[in-house]
């Protein structure tokens, strides 16, 4: 029973990578939309964003450019908040909509949210950890042909190795989730009580965040799909002992 439901997981691999690029191009097509929509208050990304942090205190935090488009992210390491070109100039609500979200996680940090400071202490775990999977996947492989040939099986070993990896990556996507959708709740209630935009501009912004979220949530699937298909290379070599 319990290998079934796995292979079930493991078999939704392919389909929620598909899902992941139709809400990668729906995330670009929603900002495009309303890139194209100015805000009445005038504002552009960086003002709004700085508004919203010196109205919660955050005078300490920086704003400053990154290349690249939809790149923005806030940087705990060095307190800035990182506007993309696409951004940092605009007036348009998808992006003012993304620089409150990316406040939203500034304040996260600043009032020490449980969810990002645990996210935050994963950061150089996952980043090494992420590293070896591929490796150990490759090698666990090889040692799984010889297994045929000899009587010694250790790919296990290496399977077991990947999978530890690859859970640690898992949580670290589960935790993102909380983190990402509340960093939008808190961007949508910004705008408001500062001001910056009226509730049917809101409704829109809502629109953009609301697309990029989902994008977490898939890859956290995606995550568990990885997990099972390595469970399942892991218990066929048991039965191969």
């Amino acid at each position: 029973m319990f290998e079934t439901i796995l292979m079930i997981v493991a078999l939704c691999f392919f389909p929620l990578l598909i899902w992941m690029v139709a809400a990668s191009i729906s995330v670009r097509t929603t900002f495009n939309k309303y890139n194209q929509v100015p805000a009445e208050c005038g504002m552009t990304a960086r003002e709004a964003a700085r508004k919203i942090l010196d109205a919660n205190g955050l005078l300490n935090v920086q704003i400053a450019g990154c290349g690249g488009t939809l790149t923005d992210h806030y940087d705990p390491r060095n307190n800035t908040v990182y506007l993309s070109q696409a951004t940092m100039n605009s007036s348009s609500l998808a992006a003012i909509g993304v620089a409150a979200h990316e406040v939203g996680h500034a304040i996260q940090h600043a009032e020490e949210y449980g969810p990002i400071k645990l996210r935050s202490a994963l950061v150089p775990v996952v980043n090494f950890t992420s590293r070896l999977i591929t490796p150990l996947l490759l090698i666990g492989l090889i040692f799984e042909f010889l297994a045929y040939s000899v009587s010694i099986n250790i790919s296990a070993i290496f399977y077991m190795a990947a999978l530890i990896c690859y859970i640690a990556y898992a949580l670290f996507t589960f935790i993102t989730l909380p983190c990402e959708y509340n960093a939008s709740k808190r961007a949508k209630d910004q705008l408001e009580e500062c001001g910056i935009l009226n509730s049917q501009e809101i409704a829109a912004t809502k629109k953009v965040l609301s697309s990029a979220a989902k994008t977490y949530l898939i890859s956290f699937l995606i995550s568990l799909a990885q997990v099972a298909r390595i469970l399942l290379m892991l218990l066929r070599t048991r039965r191969h002992d």
